[in-house]
């Protein structure tokens, strides 16, 4: 089984918590952990930078020959 790529399960995630930040069921809950979706929106957003860095190419400094 192929696994989605990662770059859309992140954007998915985002799109989704967000969905669930402004839902009127939610914020009727005054629901508020001590993890919030704030935070997992920033883990997320440290998870895709860190993916884009790690999919730039690598730079080689010509050598003087």
């Amino acid at each position: 089984m192929s696994h989605p790529n990662l770059y859309t399960l992140v954007d998915a995630a985002k799109f989704i918590l967000n969905e669930i930040a402004v839902h009127p069921d939610f914020i009727t809950l005054e629901y508020y952990p001590d993890l919030t979706i704030g935070d997992a929106q920033t883990a997320l957003s440290y998870l895709k930078q860190e993916l884009e860095d790690n999919q730039q190419p690598s730079i080689v400094p010509k050598t003087s020959v």
